[in-house]
């Protein structure tokens, strides 16, 4: 029998109106003093803000924090025209608008998380005081011909609404994490099938995220903008790296820390033995002591 991960500090769960839709929002530790911001954690595709307790459990200091669940994960509502990647700057710059309309923020943001933070920190250098970025390193350069196909087969895609996966019951759906993630624990991936799922009416268990994120994106991604504004950040900025990880390595020359260093203006950069890219909840340990460091001294 799997073993139920202990919970060292304890969440609270709230919603919030956000550009019309209501955002679930997880928080810990205490509420920032008056004037002050969070620390904000940003998750990343198909993940939800909950499975950040591995590392909130183990940080030092009691900080305040708050991680919201981007629209159409987890427990925020979805939007039912499709998701467009701008949606998620506009989100978070309405989200920090309501929280801190004043003063900057820290952000640590995973995976796609870390791709939005550090573009918003290009865009609003003024809003974002540092940033930790988990493996949030944009995605592979596209070309123009790839845009026919890619366009028709997001037509085809937007024809019907692809149904939720379903599964027997928890325990299967975590058998199946912990196989796709054999770096988790059982008891992690125990923890991670409850805040990634909820059981339905019908008895099965169902996948909270909507199943129109699959769509492939009608627009191709284009990386040269994307650099354009990170060599706009001002912010203090720790990448953190996996180093088991392969997305690095799916980049090409454009993985390398060199090219980082060469766009982000003083770049830190670090290396989490035994991680991949799930680095938080595969070595939570190494990863806080690493995000707490540098949230320390900015």
């Amino acid at each position: 029998m799997t073993s139920e991960y202990q919970v060292r500090r304890i969440p609270r769960h709230e919603t919030m109106r956000v550009r019309g839709l209501d955002m679930h929002l997880t928080r810990w530790g205490p509420h920032p003093p008056a004037g002050a911001a969070p620390v904000l954690l940003l998750h990343g595709w198909q993940d939800t803000g909950d499975t950040f307790q591995f590392m909130v459990d183990e940080f030092e200091q009691d900080w305040p924090l708050l991680a919201p669940d981007w629209r159409g994960f987890g427990r925020s509502e979805w939007a039912q025209g499709g998701y467009w990647f701008p949606d998620y700057l506009a989100d978070l710059d309405a989200l920090l608008e309501q929280l801190t309309p004043g003063a900057p923020i820290r952000i640590v943001g995973h995976s796609m998380g870390g791709n939005v933070a550090a573009l918003y920190a290009g865009l609003r250098p003024q809003r974002v005081r540092c940033l930790v970025n988990l493996e949030g390193f944009g995605l592979p350069r596209t070309r123009p011909d790839q845009a026919p196909d890619n366009l028709r087969k997001w037509l085809d895609q937007v024809k019907a609404v692809p149904p939720l996966k379903a599964y027997d019951s928890f325990e299967q759906l975590a058998s199946i994490i912990h196989s796709r993630y054999p770096r988790f624990s059982e008891a992690q991936s125990a923890f991670i099938a409850k805040v990634w799922a909820r059981r339905e009416a019908d008895g099965r268990v169902r996948l909270l995220g909507d199943a129109r994120h699959r769509w492939v994106n009608p627009v191709l991604y284009r990386r040269e903008e994307t650099e354009a504004c990170w060599r706009s950040i001002t912010a203090p900025m720790l990448m953190l790296l996996g180093e088991s990880s392969d997305f690095p390595r799916r980049l090409g020359a454009d993985g390398t820390e060199e090219a980082f260093r060469a766009i982000i203006s003083g770049l830190e950069i670090a290396h989490i033995a035994g991680a991949g890219h799930m680095l938080h909840i595969e070595k939570p340990d190494l990863v806080a002591m690493q995000v707490e460091k540098f949230l320390s001294g900015h």
